[in-house]
């Protein structure tokens, strides 16, 4: 059975098929092996507004089963930013780099019982006909006013995970699909998942 991770981002993928090894049921597909699909605009005002949105638009386009997450980096003390704008908290076609040096600079006079922050993810699997269900993942810790670390996409080098003492640019790779923000949301997509290849388990 084929299911699509709604996503052209290689690191996020990766990421995905990792942590979906186990269902080798599934043929998993991505993005990039439908390059004439025009993703939707992420109108939403939520993360998880934007992986409904991303979910549902793929799956009745392709007319398969899609899970599409959204996911981004949230700071109370800047009161949520970067938030749902986390991909492009610089400007719409921001790299990696300028959105961690914009965060850095947003949060250069904060002591360090402001610096914390989470990483929020939803994920929503959806069929053709519609979602199917829709959960939410978070992992906490602490933002560093300076890089570490070479892994990982996104904020990780600045993200230090509580109890771990490492950023998740320093943590290896199936250490942090362990105890991301995106393991836990999958984790409870698992029965949604299992329900798809095994109908007896609905």
């Amino acid at each position: 059975m084929d299911l699509v991770i709604a996503s052209k981002n290689i690191h996020k993928i990766r990421e995905f098929r990792a942590m979906l090894k186990s269902f080798r049921q599934f043929d998993l597909l991505s993005l990039l092996d439908f390059p004439s699909y025009i993703q939707p605009e992420e109108t939403g005002q939520t993360f998880k507004e934007n992986a409904i949105l991303k979910a549902e638009h793929a799956a009745h386009a392709l007319h398969k089963f899609v899970i599409a997450d959204d996911s981004g980096l949230v700071v109370p003390a800047l009161k949520g930013a970067p938030g749902v704008l986390s991909r492009r908290y610089a400007g719409e076609n921001a790299t990696d780099k300028e959105n961690r040096v914009k965060l850095i600079k947003a949060m250069h006079n904060l002591e360090e019982t402001s610096r914390q922050g989470y990483y929020e993810c939803w994920i929503a699997l959806s069929s053709p006909e519609g979602i199917i269900k829709c959960v939410k993942g978070v992992s906490e810790g602490m933002i560093l006013d300076h890089e570490r670390g070479s892994l990982g996409f996104g904020y990780d080098p600045l993200f230090i995970k509580h109890e771990y003492g490492k950023t998740f640019a320093e943590l290896e790779e199936d250490v942090k699909n362990r105890i991301s923000h995106r393991r836990k949301a999958l984790d409870k997509l698992i029965p949604a998942l299992e329900s798809l290849v095994d109908p007896c388990n609905i």
